[in-house]
C-alpha cells in the first residue's frame, strides 16, 4: 500500500530555484494547494493588459465597425505566442441607437496608424512584454483585412440601447465560458468576454478589438488582457 505525504507550507511561503525538485505545498490539514492557470501566469510575470481611456476621459469609438479598423490591437511576434483571456468594454456616453463590439484575430502582423502602447504587466514591476500593441480613437489602428478564410471571430455583439420610451437602460452582457448572459433588452454595458477556450495566437499574429455605434460614435473605456509565452513553451 502506497503512502502519500505533502509538505506543510502555509505560514512561511518559499520559492525554490529554477530546475530543482521541491515538495508539494500543503495546508496544516493536509490538503494539496493547487493554483489556477491564470494566477500562475500573473505570478510568473506572463500576463499583460492593453487599455484605452483613463479616469473620466473616455475614448471616442468608430461610427459603425469598419473593415481593417480597430480601437486596440496586439501583435505576437515570431517566437512568441499570446492567449487573449479578457476583454472589457464600458460605454461612457452613447451615440446613435446601438453599439457594436467585436474581438478578432488573424495570422498577420499588420498593425499601424495608432499610438504605440507598452502592455502593462499585471505583476507590477514585472518584465516587459515582447508583444507590440497600439490603441487609437475612431478605429484608428489599421489591421489586416477581414476574411472568413483567415480571420478568427471570437465574439461580435450588437446591442440596441434605445428603447421605445426614449429612455436608456443599462444591463450587462457577459460572454463567460460557453454562456451569453444578458439582461432584458440586452443593452450590454459593460460587455465582458472571458473565453471558455483561449485563442492561441502563435506569432506572427494579431489580436484586435473593434468598438462602434450606428450613426454617432460612442465614448468608452476598455481593456484586454493576454498571456504571453515563448512559443517553445506552448508547442
Amino acid at each position: 500500500m502506497s503512502e502519500e505525504k505533502v509538505l506543510i507550507n502555509q505560514d512561511v511561503l518559499k520559492s525554490d530555484e529554477e530546475g530543482t525538485w521541491t515538495e508539494l505545498k500543503g495546508t496544516k490539514r493536509g490538503e494539496i494547494c493547487i493554483i489556477d492557470f491564470f494566477t500562475q501566469m500573473v505570478i510568473e510575470e506572463n500576463a499583460y493588459q492593453v487599455r484605452a481611456g483613463t479616469v473620466t476621459t473616455a475614448i471616442t469609438a468608430d461610427e459603425a465597425i469598419t473593415d481593417a479598423a480597430a480601437e486596440m490591437a496586439a501583435v505576437a511576434l515570431a517566437g512568441t505566442t499570446i492567449m487573449p483571456c479578457e476583454v472589457w468594454v464600458t460605454r461612457n456616453n452613447d451615440g446613435g441607437d446601438s453599439v457594436e463590439v467585436a474581438a478578432k484575430s488573424v495570422g498577420a502582423t499588420t498593425m499601424s496608424g495608432g499610438t504605440a502602447y507598452v502592455p502593462l504587466n499585471l505583476f507590477i514591476g514585472g518584465k516587459v512584454a515582447i508583444t507590440k500593441a497600439m490603441h487609437a480613437a475612431a478605429g484608428g489602428v489599421t489591421v489586416a483585412t477581414e476574411l472568413d478564410t483567415t480571420t478568427r471571430q471570437h465574439f461580435h455583439v450588437t446591442n440596441e440601447f434605445a428603447v421605445d420610451s426614449g429612455a436608456e437602460r443599462t444591463q450587462i452582457v457577459r460572454l463567460y465560458p460557453s454562456r451569453h448572459i444578458s439582461g432584458v433588452g440586452a443593452q450590454g454595458n459593460p460587455i465582458i468576454w472571458h473565453p471558455a477556450i483561449l485563442p492561441i495566437l502563435k506569432g506572427n499574429a494579431c489580436f484586435y478589438v473593434q468598438i462602434a455605434s450606428a450613426t454617432t460614435a460612442p465614448g468608452y473605456f476598455a481593456h484586454f488582457d493576454f498571456i504571453e509565452l515563448p512559443t517553445t513553451s506552448v508547442v
